[in-house]
């Protein structure tokens, strides 16, 4: 069994990958960390603590980074994708649990050397905590066991940006922290649109959901009516693709994705702002930007139905 650090700005498909690692039975939430993206911090770290108490997730959660450490690309926050709530816009409740006193860096840090080599990472927003994280600690590359990071997209399957043409939103919204992670040398694979936009979800898979996952897919039924109202204003039907929960995926069911290594980086600055790019010839190239980085898996091909298989087998767990 895999114990987990969720580190998240929850909106409607993290909401969606936090029920995946809660059904699963190769998981355990070690705890949930909280990043400004989707929503503000407040909005996120309020979204994690009505999730967990509805659901019945223990794990305690730790507030983040409100901002990145240095140039983003774009302000505020996409209301237009997740409402202004981040949930889609659903009623919440004020939730009677608080987040921990502890910053989420120092959490990381903290679980990392209690639980040496034991603990998976997956995050599904800004990078901003564990480089915060690696700041405080330089060795928790050689304490993480591993990371899975939603992010970036390589051009695989000729797929593109979604905040500029190169960019995807999570890397774009903290290109610094993004590049800081991928090269410290924690054993990571990077999950991106190449493989995320090749796996969707459309009414037929949520209605699944509601018959195999009780109140968790009721739930997922209402946050995901706004998420696809904004994808079928963009002329792609009543779809969109599953995004957070294929990093989960990976993480747990990795048979189902094929990757290739090289070191990655991500652009810090210029019109190609927060672009990751995959080293895969490292040694051939002249520029000093490659040298002495560590590689990092990036998948580049997916099982799609394996993956929509492993999701409703994790959520009709729930409901039992």
């Amino acid at each position: 069994m895999k114990r987990v650090i969720f580190d998240t700005d929850i909106g409607i498909d993290d909401a969606m990958a936090l029920l995946f690692l809660h059904g699963a039975p190769e998981a355990k939430l070690a705890a949930i960390t909280t990043v400004a993206g989707n929503a503000s911090l407040d909005d996120v770290t309020r979204n994690a603590l009505v999730v967990c108490e509805r659901f019945g997730i223990e794990a305690p959660v730790f507030r983040g980074a409100s901002g990145p450490l240095g140039e983003a690309l774009g302000e505020g926050y996409p209301d237009f994708v997740h409402g202004r709530n981040g949930l889609g816009d659903i009623p919440l409740p004020v939730p009677a649990r608080r987040a921990e006193d502890l910053p989420a860096a120092e959490a990381i840090v903290d679980l990392a050397r209690r639980h040496p080599g034991e603990l998976s990472v997956v995050a599904v927003g800004r990078l901003t905590n564990l480089a915060n994280a690696l700041a405080l600690e330089p060795a928790l590359p050689s304490l993480l066991k591993e990371l899975v990071v939603m992010g970036g997209v390589f051009g695989f399957h000729g797929h593109r940006g979604n905040v500029s043409p190169v960019t995807e939103a999570n890397f774009g919204g903290d290109p610094l922290a993004a590049d800081r992670v991928l090269g410290a040398g924690i054993p990571t694979t990077v999950v991106g649109l190449d493989v995320t936009q090749e796996t969707i979800m459309d009414e037929a898979f949520i209605d699944a959901l509601v018959a195999r996952a009780g109140d968790a897919g009721a739930f997922i039924h209402a946050i995901t009516r706004y998420y696809f109202d904004f994808y079928e204003g963009l002329g792609n039907g009543r779809r969109c693709p599953i995004h957070d929960s294929s990093a989960v995926a990976c993480l747990l069911h990795p048979d189902l994705y094929g990757t290739v290594t090289g070191p990655v980086r991500v652009l810090t600055g210029g019109m190609a702002l927060g672009q990751g790019i995959l080293g895969e010839h490292p040694k051939r190239y002249l520029s000093d930007a490659w040298r002495d980085r560590p590689a990092c898996r990036v998948a580049r091909s997916v099982d799609a139905d394996g993956v929509r298989e492993r999701y409703l087998e994790s959520l009709a767990r729930l409901k039992a």
